[in-house]
């Protein structure tokens, strides 16, 4: 047991004030010209984090280009400071972070706020968890109703001591062990922030770590380890599920990095161009690892005309332009076991879905209850509260495309970025205006949005009747 828990003063080192301190910002966005031009969306937020983690985790100094500077990622700058790495803007706008190496880590003076960011929260547990400090974490109202124990559990199995409010929910606070025991874990749910966190954890213990995935989820934290110079190997068992083993306590490399765009953040303009008549939009640097492009592959599907040209590898991740002109769409079934590669993505899909010819059925969506908000039920009112057909049950959505006077609505964000976005692009191609009741979330993930969107031409204003 942790002896005192002791809720100390927030860390004042952000330098943007969080969104879930401010007033609630309500955008509109409508119907105007088709969208044209060529953007580039903000660095991926999954690698992002992990850049400034690893980065904090080697002996000198890495460096971070493109590095998605949200008010998630600059959570876990923060959190990183913290405990003693050294992490600041250079004059070129990238970033260096000083290491302290593992093992190395001081016992963080403050709580740690992490805000909205449920990637930077559940691995810097894993960072610590293994690690004979304290830390005390919390976040924002969505963030503190989202459930922390996927995490937990596995590392009280490695020695970590944990109080925690009902249910494994933030607040929480923990103590690494003295010495942290490796572990077999099977992930019972798909979840990269599961396996990543235990492997996190893993780095710091002795011996080996083994993570068992039964449905393989985004790989960017073996991807990156191995860059790093973790002792790293993937393989399948005989029932064909992906076995990760780590061997713990290796010294890690500082490296350069090159952050490419984030392929969730990319779905809002390459669905706004689908559906959005006369649109041509080429998006430029985006991430194509075969576990993110579901959304592509499933709009593909659907009858949308992508193209992606200038494929190329930085940094052991696939990279490419996309080119996006407005399409016809279909709706479609889209396959259950395609969801880990896209569960973020599915609230825009929803829109896509709304301007499609027939249904569009999305089964195994269990994981988006417990996202920043119920994502399924968020996404279900919004269409509901605009004029779209849909059903919902426990784990699938139904979309009714097609429907006639689309819009009108205001749509409950519920804390939720994704959702905010997803429905200004509904807005850009309805019949009336869509309101979203706080666009200031945006900037958990995507804090250009709005100025990308009206570069191509999107209306977006922060009255309704503006927008009207």
């Amino acid at each position: 047991m942790i002896g005192r828990v002791t809720f100390l003063k927030t860390s004042k080192l952000r330098t943007l004030k969080m969104s879930h301190d401010s007033a609630p910002s309500p955008l509109s966005s409508s119907t105007g010209s088709s969208l044209t031009g060529t953007i580039r969306v903000p660095g991926d937020k999954s690698i992002s984090h992990r850049s400034l983690m690893f980065g904090a985790l080697a002996v000198g100094r890495t460096t971070v280009k493109g590095l998605l500077e949200s008010e998630d990622v600059l959570a876990t700058a923060d959190a990183m400071r913290a405990v003693g790495a050294i992490i600041e803007q250079l004059d070129d706008g990238s970033y260096s972070v000083d290491g302290i190496g593992l093992g190395s880590l001081l016992e963080p003076e403050q709580v740690i706020d992490f805000g909205n960011a449920g990637t930077g929260v559940r691995l810097t547990m894993g960072i610590f968890g293994s690690h004979n400090i304290a830390a005390t974490f919390v976040g924002d109202a969505s963030l503190s109703k989202r459930p922390m124990g996927r995490v937990l559990n596995p590392l009280r199995e490695m020695g970590t001591n944990v109080i925690a409010r009902d249910g494994d929910r933030l607040p929480a606070s923990i103590r690494g062990a003295e010495t942290a025991l490796p572990i077999t874990y099977r992930v019972p749910m798909p979840s990269a922030q599961v396996k990543s966190a235990v492997l996190l954890a893993g780095l710091n213990a002795p011996g080996e770590t083994t993570v068992i995935e039964p449905i393989p989820t985004r790989d960017h934290t073996e991807k990156m380890l191995k860059g790093f110079g973790a002792d790293i190997t993937v393989s399948h068992n005989e029932n064909g599920e992906r076995v990760i083993k780590l061997k713990g306590q290796p010294e890690l490399r500082p490296q350069d990095i090159d952050v490419p765009g984030d392929p969730s953040s990319a779905g809002f303009p390459l669905v706004a161009a689908l559906i959005v008549p006369g649109s041509d939009v080429m998006i430029e640097n985006v991430l194509l690892n075969e576990h993110r492009t579901g959304l592509i592959t499933t709009l593909v599907e659907m009858g949308g005309d992508i193209e992606i040209i200038n494929r190329r590898e930085t940094g052991g991740e696939e990279v490419g332009d996309l080119r996006v002109k407005a399409s016809r769409l279909k709706g479609i079934t889209v396959p259950a076991d395609r969801a880990p590669s896209m569960i973020d993505e599915y609230p825009v899909l929803a829109v896509a879905a709304a301007f499609a010819e027939g249904d569009t059925f999305m089964p195994g969506l269990d994981e988006l209850r417990v996202k920043e908000s119920d994502r399924l039920a968020a996404v279900a009112r919004g269409l509901e509260a605009n004029g779209v057909p849909c059903i919902e049950t426990e784990d699938t959505l139904t979309v009714k495309g097609g429907a006639d006077n689309i819009g009108g609505g205001t749509v409950t964000t519920h804390l939720d970025h994704r959702i905010a976005m997803a429905f200004l692009v509904l807005g850009m191609a309805s019949h009336r205006p869509v309101t979203v009741d706080d666009g200031a979330v945006i900037a958990t993930s995507f804090p250009t949005f709005t100025s990308l969107f009206e570069e191509l031409g999107a209306v977006i204003s922060a009255n309704a009747s503006e927008a009207a």
